[in-house]
């Protein structure tokens, strides 16, 4: 028997890391991706001018309290 099914089968490891190691690498390299692309996005509404905010109906402290939150905190919770 193999280290790999050894250690699954003594420490009883939840189903979702059981996943062979391709898929849980692709699901952590899409949430860096999502962080990285939240991150930006509050990065570039910091950013946008006075009249940008009142075009799109925001105000300053709107955008400030967006831009403050941490990349992590996901609104879509994918």
């Amino acid at each position: 028997m193999n280290m790999h099914k050894v250690a699954l089968q003594s420490f009883h490891l939840p189903k979702a890391l059981r996943a062979p190691a391709p898929g849980l690498l692709r699901q952590a390299w899409h949430k860096l991706q999502r962080w990285n692309e939240l991150a930006r996005q509050r990065r570039q509404l910091a950013a946008l001018g006075d009249d940008m905010l009142k075009d799109i109906g925001r105000s300053r402290a709107d955008i400030e309290w967006e831009a403050n939150r941490p990349f992590w905190d996901d609104p879509d919770r994918q």
